[in-house]
């Protein structure tokens, strides 16, 4: 339980206002993540009705893409499709609200890292540049955690 609380509690700046300013990313990247990049791999309630997705549900030609890569993923590809989905919906949401932030973050990293050097490389650096950004917001969230403006604040504030 102290592992957990430790890996819940943010680091907060010196000043709310800091927090507050700092706060934008998270939530506008989680929204993003969650509502347009996960939603149209991932059947969540608001994915695309076009996507015909049911309830946690993988887009059908996701897999496919994912065994394109090779390698481990060619072995797993329903796996790493569920994941990779998951990790931008779920955590897309997780990174919105601030909970379990540096968790959420931690998947996002993994899934934006198979996304700029095993999906997109080959196609030029301007179409790594979204998972770049999500990307680079995850590793800032990983270490700072929510902030004062998260669920993970709400939770761990009376803790040591």
């Amino acid at each position: 339980m102290k592992l957990l609380t430790k890996i819940t509690k943010p680091i907060l700046l010196p000043h709310w206002s800091q927090d507050l300013f700092l706060t934008i990313p998270r939530i506008v990247c989680g929204y993003l993540l969650a509502f347009n990049f996960g939603a149209a791999k991932f059947g969540m309630p608001w994915s695309p009705t076009d996507a015909n997705l049911r309830f946690f549900e993988v887009a059908f030609w996701f897999p496919n893409d994912v065994a394109n890569y090779g390698g481990i993923f060619a072995i797993a590809p329903i796996f790493f499709a569920w994941m990779g989905a998951f990790a931008e919906a779920i955590g897309g949401l997780l990174l919105l609200f601030g909970f379990q932030t540096r968790i959420a973050s931690f998947f996002i990293i993994c899934t934006m890292l198979v996304a700029i050097f095993i999906q997109q490389i080959n196609n030029g650096l301007w179409n790594c540049l979204a998972a770049m950004g999500f990307l680079w917001v995850a590793m800032f969230y990983l270490i700072l955690g929510s902030g004062r403006f998260g669920i993970d604040y709400l939770l761990t504030k009376h803790k040591v």
